[in-house]
């Protein structure tokens, strides 16, 4: 499987935010998008998300399923979590999975100790207060359940945008041993950072470099 970008080209509001942007990324690799605030690096990966419109270039995936669109293949974590504050942890993560394309959510729920939501949710830290309003969480623990979407309904390219935001040391060491765990799985990954993925090798593509 590989994702490619060739001559890449977004306008915003009139103005230029991406011009001749190119990369290529491979099952098994990661690729940091790096550069200064408002080089467009957030504008990249919606637009790979399929959520902007190209004004130039093109986006392929090959080697995915031939039957679904790149938008299809592709979670995107952004800025936002994406969370309904009335709803509680599961309820929120049984939607997602829901509008995702997942079969059942309540089947998939399984009850206390069971199913792949249950799964989700351990691998995220939250099992204990799947129950509770997500009204009620901190700003880490939203991020949290917002990343268990990525393992409810698995998709082989990630994209995330800042994913270590607000997270905690510890939280930031288990949202690496996913991404390694989902490169070691034959998936990619596409984030926007400031900071290292911790991960071994990932390449880097800098936008707005002088």
């Amino acid at each position: 499987m590989r994702l490619v970008g060739r001559d890449i080209g977004c306008t915003r509001g009139g103005r230029e935010v991406l011009a001749g942007v190119s990369f290529s990324v491979v099952a098994g690799e990661a690729l940091a998008v790096t550069g200064r605030n408002g080089a467009g690096k957030t504008t990249l990966l919606r637009l790979i998300a399929g959520l902007l419109e190209l004004a130039a270039g093109q986006l392929e995936l090959t080697g995915g399923a031939a039957d679904a669109t790149l938008a299809e293949q592709v979670h995107y974590l952004g800025h936002r979590d994406g969370l309904k504050s009335a709803l509680s942890v599961r309820e929120n993560l049984e939607f997602w999975y829901a509008f995702l394309g997942g079969r059942d959510a309540s089947a998939a729920s399984g009850g206390p100790g069971g199913g792949i939501l249950q799964t989700a949710l351990e691998h995220v830290g939250l099992a204990a207060l799947a129950a509770l309003p997500a009204a009620y969480l901190s700003a880490g623990q939203r991020r949290r359940l917002a990343i268990a979407r990525l393992l409810a309904a698995p998709r082989p390219v990630w994209l995330l945008d800042e994913p270590t935001a607000a997270l905690d040391a510890a939280s930031q060491k288990r949202l690496t041993e996913l991404m390694r765990n989902h490169l070691a799985g034959g998936g990619i990954i596409v984030a926007a950072t400031h900071g290292p993925l911790g991960l071994d090798r990932a390449a880097e593509l800098r936008l707005g470099a002088a």
